[in-house]
């Protein structure tokens, strides 16, 4: 049968490895449950001439006696080799779902913005799903197969050779159409596989934003792109499944004549005298158990059909590396952290992240390949330099380039010219985990999770005691607001924050951000109107939040560039006015004061 044999055998030392104990185990059962295989059918024989010789009834229960206990034993053993097995399975597959989800979660933000989550769902898990009998028993019953049909073959050797050599011929034919229909079922298994992820996408996809659908009537059309993307998927379907049924027919056409030829051969040696009825019995017998192993090598194909595809696709997730590369040197000092911009210019890749034989060969020729077939930068030539402790407002239409400044302090992306410094440390020296243990970000749409209050403020990190989780609350004024919950830290939220207004889930987002303490908070301010309390609440979390930390505050409102030492306004992607707020409020002539005049809420929509 054929293998890729790097991609699978390279799937199976990695992820059997840790479990080698198991896995000896499961070998140890499985040869012996062929070793006991083997042996009943020379019991039956010695049974059935011992008795055709007029032997003592009780050599004949002993005989009876040991094939009963043997076929018992086979079937304990059976059993435990599937208990085995299961457990191999998933703890394999379960590990390699987690290095999936962990290198999904590495990539840069256009993969993500390319591969919706439902598609990676069903990569991470679907693909997976399909390798569990490959990475659980495949190698060790294909071996165990392999060995008992050589036994079996040796045997019929032994009791005459144009018996084996036959049986030897029909087994090599069967071997050699199963590879033929292996290599092409591959393709087609991957072509589902395709399928199937891009109507998981297409389902999450309009699932989430069934309130849109329905409010601007696209139902209909929304069930014709469904219908067409399930035929499309139950089509490729279709036709993986017809290869793994011609690969079933084939086998069962080839055992038939393998069985035929096998009880001519013996009734021949029968009347020829050169057997006696229980070798001839033995030979129909063991002809018989061929089935067993041939049946279960075609099953297996029809596994690896499936399993060489998701390999193929599981291979090319693994593939692709991000641009945003971690190459550490250096650590962030503590307290607030200075922010410097040196002539940083920045454009989106539209081509997205990179596989690993397209990754470039240096930082320079990475630039230049993002700077093709693109007409302007996002950021352009932008320079400034925010002191520790010091807050920046943000300034700018819609599209300007602010969302895109703040993602490359977080480090998302990485410029294409230019660097950025935080506490005089550039951002390409530093870890992701010193970045972001030092950098808080807090967003308008605020991202929470159907779990427990206190899961949704620690992010599920245990070390967090409920007590430190109460005093940043309490420094936040929030812990009136706590205590109000019905459940105070358990209480549990519902998808999506249910049970939380706008505010209270902003109120959350703050308290996160201030548990970690971080010297540079980055602040999207949300724009939503919010109740008078929760309001109160939210302008004393800002200014707690932000009372001796640096922060860089992307503003909507007057009430927050009052907060800003300093003003930024960004004007299709270049600076267009920096300095200082006072001064700037105070010149009739600066954009700054313009807005000001003008109305924040109406120019900067």
């Amino acid at each position: 049968m054929s293998l890729s044999t790097t991609k699978h055998w390279s799937l199976l030392t990695t992820y059997l490895g840790p479990q080698w104990r198991r896995a000896t185990l499961l070998a140890v059962l499985l040869f012996g449950s062929i070793a006991l295989q083997l042996l009943n059918p020379q019991v039956i024989r010695y049974f059935i001439d011992t008795a055709q010789a007029g032997a003592a009834d009780r050599t004949l229960l002993l005989a009876a006696a040991v094939f009963i206990l043997a076929g018992l034993t086979q079937r304990a053993v059976a059993f435990g080799t599937v208990v085995v097995g299961e457990n191999v399975g998933w703890s394999a597959t379960n590990a390699l779902r987690a290095d999936l989800a962990r290198h999904c979660l590495r990539l840069d933000m256009p993969f993500h913005k390319t591969h919706t989550p439902g598609e990676l769902i069903e990569r991470i898990d679907g693909d997976v799903a399909a390798l569990d009998d490959f990475l659980s028993q495949f190698s060790i019953r294909l071996i165990g197969n392999a060995i008992l049909i050589v036994a079996i073959l040796g045997l019929l050797f032994r009791e005459d050779w144009l018996l084996g050599l036959g049986l030897t011929i029909y087994t090599l034919a069967a071997f050699a159409a199963l590879s033929s229909v292996q290599r092409l079922g591959t393709r087609r298994w991957a072509a589902y596989r395709q399928a199937d992820a891009e109507l998981f996408g297409f389902l999450e996809e309009r699932m989430s934003g069934t309130e849109d659908i329905r409010a601007s009537g696209a139902e209909a059309h929304t069930l014709r792109r469904l219908d067409g993307l399930m035929t499309e998927t139950m089509e490729r379907n279709r036709g993986a499944r017809l290869i793994s049924n011609l690969t079933f027919a084939i086998t069962n056409f080839l055992f038939v004549i393998g069985y035929g030829l096998g009880l001519a051969i013996g009734a021949y040696l029968y009347g020829q005298g050169s057997v006696s009825i229980g070798t001839a019995f033995l030979i129909v017998y063991y002809i018989g158990m061929l089935s067993a192993p041939l049946e279960s090598i075609r099953q297996q194909a029809q596994d690896l059909q499936q399993a060489s595809a998701s390999i193929e696709r599981i291979g090319d997730l693994l593939a692709i590396h991000p641009r945003v590369v971690e190459t550490p040197c250096a650590t962030l000092p503590e307290g607030a952290l200075a922010v410097a911009f040196e002539r940083v210019s920045f454009q989106y890749d539209d081509e997205g992240p990179k596989t690993k034989d397209q990754r470039p060969n240096s930082p320079s020729e990475d630039r230049s390949s993002l700077v093709v077939g693109l007409s302007s930068s996002v950021l352009h030539d932008i320079s400034f330099q925010l002191a520790p402790g010091k807050k920046l407002g943000l300034l700018g239409r819609t599209g300007s380039g602010k969302t895109t400044l703040t993602r490359l302090i977080f480090r998302l992306y990485d410029p294409i010219g230019g660097a950025i410094r935080l506490g005089g440390v550039e951002l390409r020296d530093t870890s992701f985990a010193d970045l972001r243990g030092r950098v808080g970000m807090v967003t308008q749409d605020v991202q929470l999770f159907q779990a427990s209050i206190r899961d949704n403020l620690a992010l599920f990190d245990r070390a967090i005691d409920d007590a430190r989780i109460e005093r940043a609350l309490d420094e936040l004024g929030l812990l009136e607001w706590l205590r109000a919950l019905p459940d105070g830290l358990d209480t549990r939220l519902g998808p999506g924050g249910l049970g939380l207004s706008a505010g209270e889930a902003q109120l959350l987002a703050f308290a996160r951000v201030f548990l970690r303490n971080p010297g540079l908070v980055i602040l999207d301010e949300a724009s939503s109107r919010l109740d008078p309390a929760t309001e109160r609440l939210l302008e004393r979390a800002i200014d707690r939040l932000l009372a001796g930390r640096t922060a860089v505050i992307i503003a909507h409102r007057l009430g927050t560039v009052q907060r800003a030492d300093e003003i930024m306004i960004l004007d299709r992607g270049q600076l267009a006015e920096y300095g200082r707020r006072d001064r700037l409020a105070n010149d009739l002539g600066s954009r700054f004061a313009q807005l000001l005049q003008t109305g924040l809420e109406e120019v900067l929509v």
